[in-house]
């Protein structure tokens, strides 16, 4: 369940003591005492933050919305994995800084004693959580296994085949920015170019008003030397794929030419969620309480385009789309019919006093899935491989229309 940002329940959560620094790290509110607040009781802090002008308020604001959305497993997770690289020059240092992150008491802290006192973790720790957290990643395989160059005529070269295909073939993309960040083995690539320009209803200083700028869209490759893989998540035409795929192979690993893997070959093996008796498969005490099927698409072997989509109430009955399914079995040759498609409702087990949690997984044949890579999403893959449904190479006579 995503989670609600407000300054006010922010400030609750934060020590007053990491307030004061912040807030005088800033020449701000010098004359309030934060020792006499009482902790998590911020009405004084938050009415001297009403008080101020917009500029000053709105730059806080996005600093403490970032605060949040690293206060959590994901974000500490980042900031682990963001450590090592930045602390490269002095290993020593590394385990204490982890030992001492972990010994606080919640995740708030642990965010905002990185923002405070080890900033140079915190623009990588951010980029990688915010890549763990977008779906429908691309891979493509088949590459050399070589160290990706990172040197900034490289770096400059991809930015530059980027803004050029994107200005010359949509009219966007005037200017772009990349860059890159080790993660263990893998390297990031976050690449930043200029958009379509976009008017935005914005109250600036009490007025309202039309503000037209100029937003950048997003391109992330992450690259695995020891896969020889690239994987790119970008939100627009299919038709660009490729091109983005060829221009780090170019740029990044000095390639002459893509090499030939135009797609990856393994398939989500959904045929068995044809059968009611199929078990799903998952460690006791993983968090996974029950896995349901509450959705399947079937697409036709003999008309092109030809679907049945399945669709039921499986709050009641578990069971409830396989009544569907014999219903339509007496009337439809339903051997004639492959799945196309798999929608999943999976319980995941809360915290002691909170409910269990229903997370929706979608799986698309070949080989799509709304998963993430999140820690979350790593566990309901797993899930998946154990109940044999996780990718595997298709045979060369398995072909299912979507």
């Amino acid at each position: 369940m995503a989670r609600h940002y407000s300054v006010k329940d922010f400030f609750r959560q934060i020590p007053n003591t990491l307030l004061a620094r912040y807030f005088q790290g800033k020449g701000l509110f010098t004359d309030l005492d934060f020792t006499a607040m009482k902790e998590g009781k911020p009405d004084e802090l938050f009415t001297a933050w009403l008080a101020l002008p917009d500029d000053q308020r709105n730059a806080m604001d996005a600093e403490f919305r970032d605060i949040f959305e690293m206060s959590c497993e994901k974000g500490f997770r980042a900031i682990l994995d963001e450590a090592p690289y930045q602390l490269r020059e002095t290993p020593d240092a590394i385990k204490p800084f982890i030992e001492m992150l972990s010994a606080l008491p919640n995740h708030y802290e642990r965010a905002m004693i990185t923002f405070l006192d080890h900033n140079i973790c915190w623009r990588g720790a951010t980029y990688f959580y915010h890549a763990d957290s977008l779906p429908y990643w691309r891979k493509r395989k088949n590459f050399p296994h070589q160290a990706a160059a990172v040197d900034e005529a490289s770096i400059g070269q991809l930015a530059e085949l980027i803004r050029n295909y994107f200005h010359h073939t949509e009219g966007r993309g005037r200017n772009c920015v990349v860059e890159p960040f080790r993660r263990g083995e893998l390297d990031y690539f976050f690449a930043y170019p200029e958009d379509y320009s976009q008017q935005s209803i914005e109250w600036v200083n009490g007025e309202f008003d039309r503000r037209p700028h100029n937003p950048a869209f997003e391109i992330i490759y992450v690259y695995s030397q020891k896969e020889g893989s690239i994987d790119l998540n970008f939100r627009g035409s299919t038709k660009a794929i490729e091109p983005l795929q060829g221009m780090f192979a170019t740029a990044i690993l000095k390639l002459d030419a893509l090499p030939p893997d135009p797609k990856d070959k393994r398939i989500y093996d959904l045929a068995p969620l044809l059968q009611k008796s199929f078990d799903f498969t998952y460690a006791v005490g993983c968090g996974i309480e029950k896995v349901t099927v509450k959705k399947l698409r079937l697409a036709s072997q003999v008309k092109k385009g030809d679907r049945i989509t399945l669709e039921a109430d499986t709050v009641q009955n578990p069971d409830a789309v396989y009544v569907l399914l014999d219903q339509v079995r007496k009337s439809l040759p339903l051997d004639m019919y492959n799945v196309s498609q798999v929608e999943l409702s999976v319980s995941i087990a809360g915290d002691a006093d909170k409910a269990a949690k229903a997370v929706t997984v979608r799986i698309s044949y070949p080989n799509s899935c709304s998963l993430k890579y999140d820690e979350l999403g790593l566990k309901l893959r797993e899930m998946l491989e154990a109940s044999g449904i996780e990718p595997k190479e298709m045979a060369e006579s398995a072909v299912v229309e979507e």
